[in-house]
């Protein structure tokens, strides 16, 4: 078993860490009458006969305490499915008993090479009703190139109620590797050359190429991108005010990955970063689209609701079997 580590950076110094119920009661006026201390929970109040039985006490904190979870949706990446999200799923419905955990069955395996345009519209339907029986909100939680497919979403539905947005190793920035997805769709091609198929009109039909991001060809990029280009605001385009609103309204924004990857590259586009043309990294904060906040993600850092989870020795296909990964960068956020 390779060793890993984890640590959580939060992207704002304004950022308030999660809420945390406490271990014996709910810190809440509405129960305070259930958070005695365990002197009282062994002494009988005089004159009252005996308290509560405690599997009864037990029962109305456990009732109390699952009610308190949001759903989460899951939603894969390139050539996964639900099948591939069990682990994940047991993780959630067992340290958040009574959670109503959603992986959506949808662009499955190699359905998920579909435009991305048209997976974003897919998802939307299949979620939407999800988000209206939960007047609380939801969390989404959204897995390598789907976690593209959910920030497209987050920013063309008007009146969504996503809480937390949950980015497990996703290529946010773009992509620009050589990995054995590109070598098995694109055999005679490498990533130098990647750019005269991938922004292309046919290039566009294929899920990977409408996210490839080419940092020596830039202009050929804005002139044939039709997904990435215009979700990062790199080209401008006259929906761009709705779609920041639209995305703004998450309360938390957490961004996992970690330098083991092995796909996602570079690494660090899971938290916004990537190349400039002369292949040197530019994180974050200094890449335009956060400067010039055409999105939102300048604002919302600012609002403190920004967070990262740095995990190394973790290769993409185990982020979302791994125990430690959940337990350090994404059971907290699922309250």
């Amino acid at each position: 078993m390779t060793a890993d580590r984890s640590e959580e950076i939060i992207l704002s110094s304004s950022a308030a860490g999660p809420a945390v119920f406490g271990s014996k009661c709910l810190v809440a006026p509405l129960f305070s009458s259930i958070c005695r201390s365990e002197a009282e929970m062994r002494t009988p109040p005089a004159g009252r006969g005996l308290s509560p039985h405690p599997l009864l006490l037990l029962l109305l904190l456990t009732v109390i305490h699952t009610g308190a979870y949001k759903p989460v949706v899951i939603v894969h990446g390139i050539f996964d499915g639900p099948k591939q999200f069990q682990t994940l799923s047991r993780f959630i419905s067992k340290l958040h008993p009574g959670t109503e955990v959603s992986v959506i069955d949808l662009y499955n395996n190699l359905a998920s090479l579909q435009p991305m345009w048209k997976q974003v519209n897919g998802f939307k339907k299949a979620i939407y009703p999800i988000m209206q029986k939960a007047p609380e909100g939801i969390h989404l939680l959204c897995f390598s190139q789907g976690g593209l497919i959910c920030r497209a979403l987050l920013s063309t539905v008007p009146n969504h109620n996503v809480h937390t947005f949950i980015s497990l190793s996703s290529p946010q920035a773009g992509q620009y590797g050589d990995t054995k997805y590109l070598w098995w769709l694109f055999p005679e091609q490498i990533k130098k050359t990647l750019f005269r198929v991938c922004y292309s009109r046919l290039g566009q039909k294929v899920s990977i190429c409408d996210y490839w991001n080419d940092p020596y060809h830039r202009l050929r990029y804005l002139q044939g991108s039709s997904f990435l280009a215009r979700l990062n605001g790199d080209k401008p385009h006259k929906d761009m005010k709705a779609w920041r609103d639209n995305f703004l309204r998450i309360k938390k924004l957490v961004l996992i990955g970690g330098p083991d990857d092995g796909v996602i590259t570079p690494w660090q586009s899971s938290h916004f970063g990537f190349y400039d043309t002369d292949s040197h990294l530019v994180e974050m904060r200094n890449q335009e689209f956060y400067r010039n906040d055409t999105f939102g993600l300048k604002t919302l850092d600012a609002r403190g609701d920004v967070a990262a989870c740095v995990h190394s020795g973790v290769r993409h296909v185990h982020w979302h079997t791994n125990y430690t990964v959940f337990s350090n960068c994404i059971e907290k956020w699922l309250t």
